[in-house]
């Protein structure tokens, strides 16, 4: 029996202040702070979420990847049965070291719970589920690093049982200002073949 084969339909990079898309650089920034290079991106692509600026940085970093993705995927006048399967080094750490900082100073004790609630990796992909109104399957990984075999089969499991239709899934990785985001869509056509090695080049380019 032959195994069903997988496709990427699209994929995107964010890192050192530029967005590539499908190989392609369109975006690039020469500003030294995520924050400012987040916000110059969700004005270049005209995004409107207002809810955006209120986000944690890991949030920020897989939603402009997730956006670019998603914005020709959604059919608003259907559900939109698109998984989500994330992986990345440092869980939420960049935002637990800021709620930590809030509260370890007796004399200035003021736990904020607007920090508090990004407290865990996967409220990033919460916030993608809002905005598209996706209820489908969704992960979060903890790796020591991107682990492109495992991303691989977990997405064609989800695709082959029928889980879903389509999986958009890789790596977003946010701790002190050093960040990298690979995301990808799956599917069960298209003319990329999705596999192991060509997950690994596209996420090494």
């Amino acid at each position: 029996m032959l195994e069903n084969k997988t496709y990427i339909q699209s994929f995107c990079t964010i890192q050192n202040n530029e967005i590539i898309l499908n190989g392609e650089s369109i975006f690039k920034s020469d500003s030294d702070l995520f924050s400012d290079f987040s916000k110059k991106a969700y004005q270049n692509f005209d995004i409107n979420y207002p809810k955006f600026f209120k986000m944690d940085s890991l949030s920020k970093l897989a939603f402009l990847a997730a956006e670019l993705l998603l914005k020709n995927e959604i059919d608003e006048s259907k559900e939109n049965n698109i998984a989500l399967v994330f992986a990345n080094k440092s869980s939420s750490l960049d935002t637990d070291v800021k709620y930590q900082n809030s509260i370890s100073d007796k004399e200035n004790y003021f736990p904020s719970p607007a920090v508090f609630v990004y407290t865990l990796p996967n409220i990033c992909i919460g916030e993608i589920s809002i905005k598209h109104q996706l209820k489908s399957e969704n992960s979060f990984f903890i790796f020591d690093a991107f682990h492109s075999e495992f991303m691989t089969n977990y997405a064609n499991v989800l695709l082959h049982t029928k889980k879903a239709e389509k999986v958009l899934c890789g790596w977003v990785e946010y701790y002190n200002e050093e960040y990298k985001a690979f995301l990808y869509l799956v599917a069960n056509e298209g003319k990329t073949e999705h596999n192991k090695e060509i997950i690994e080049n596209l996420y090494n380019k």
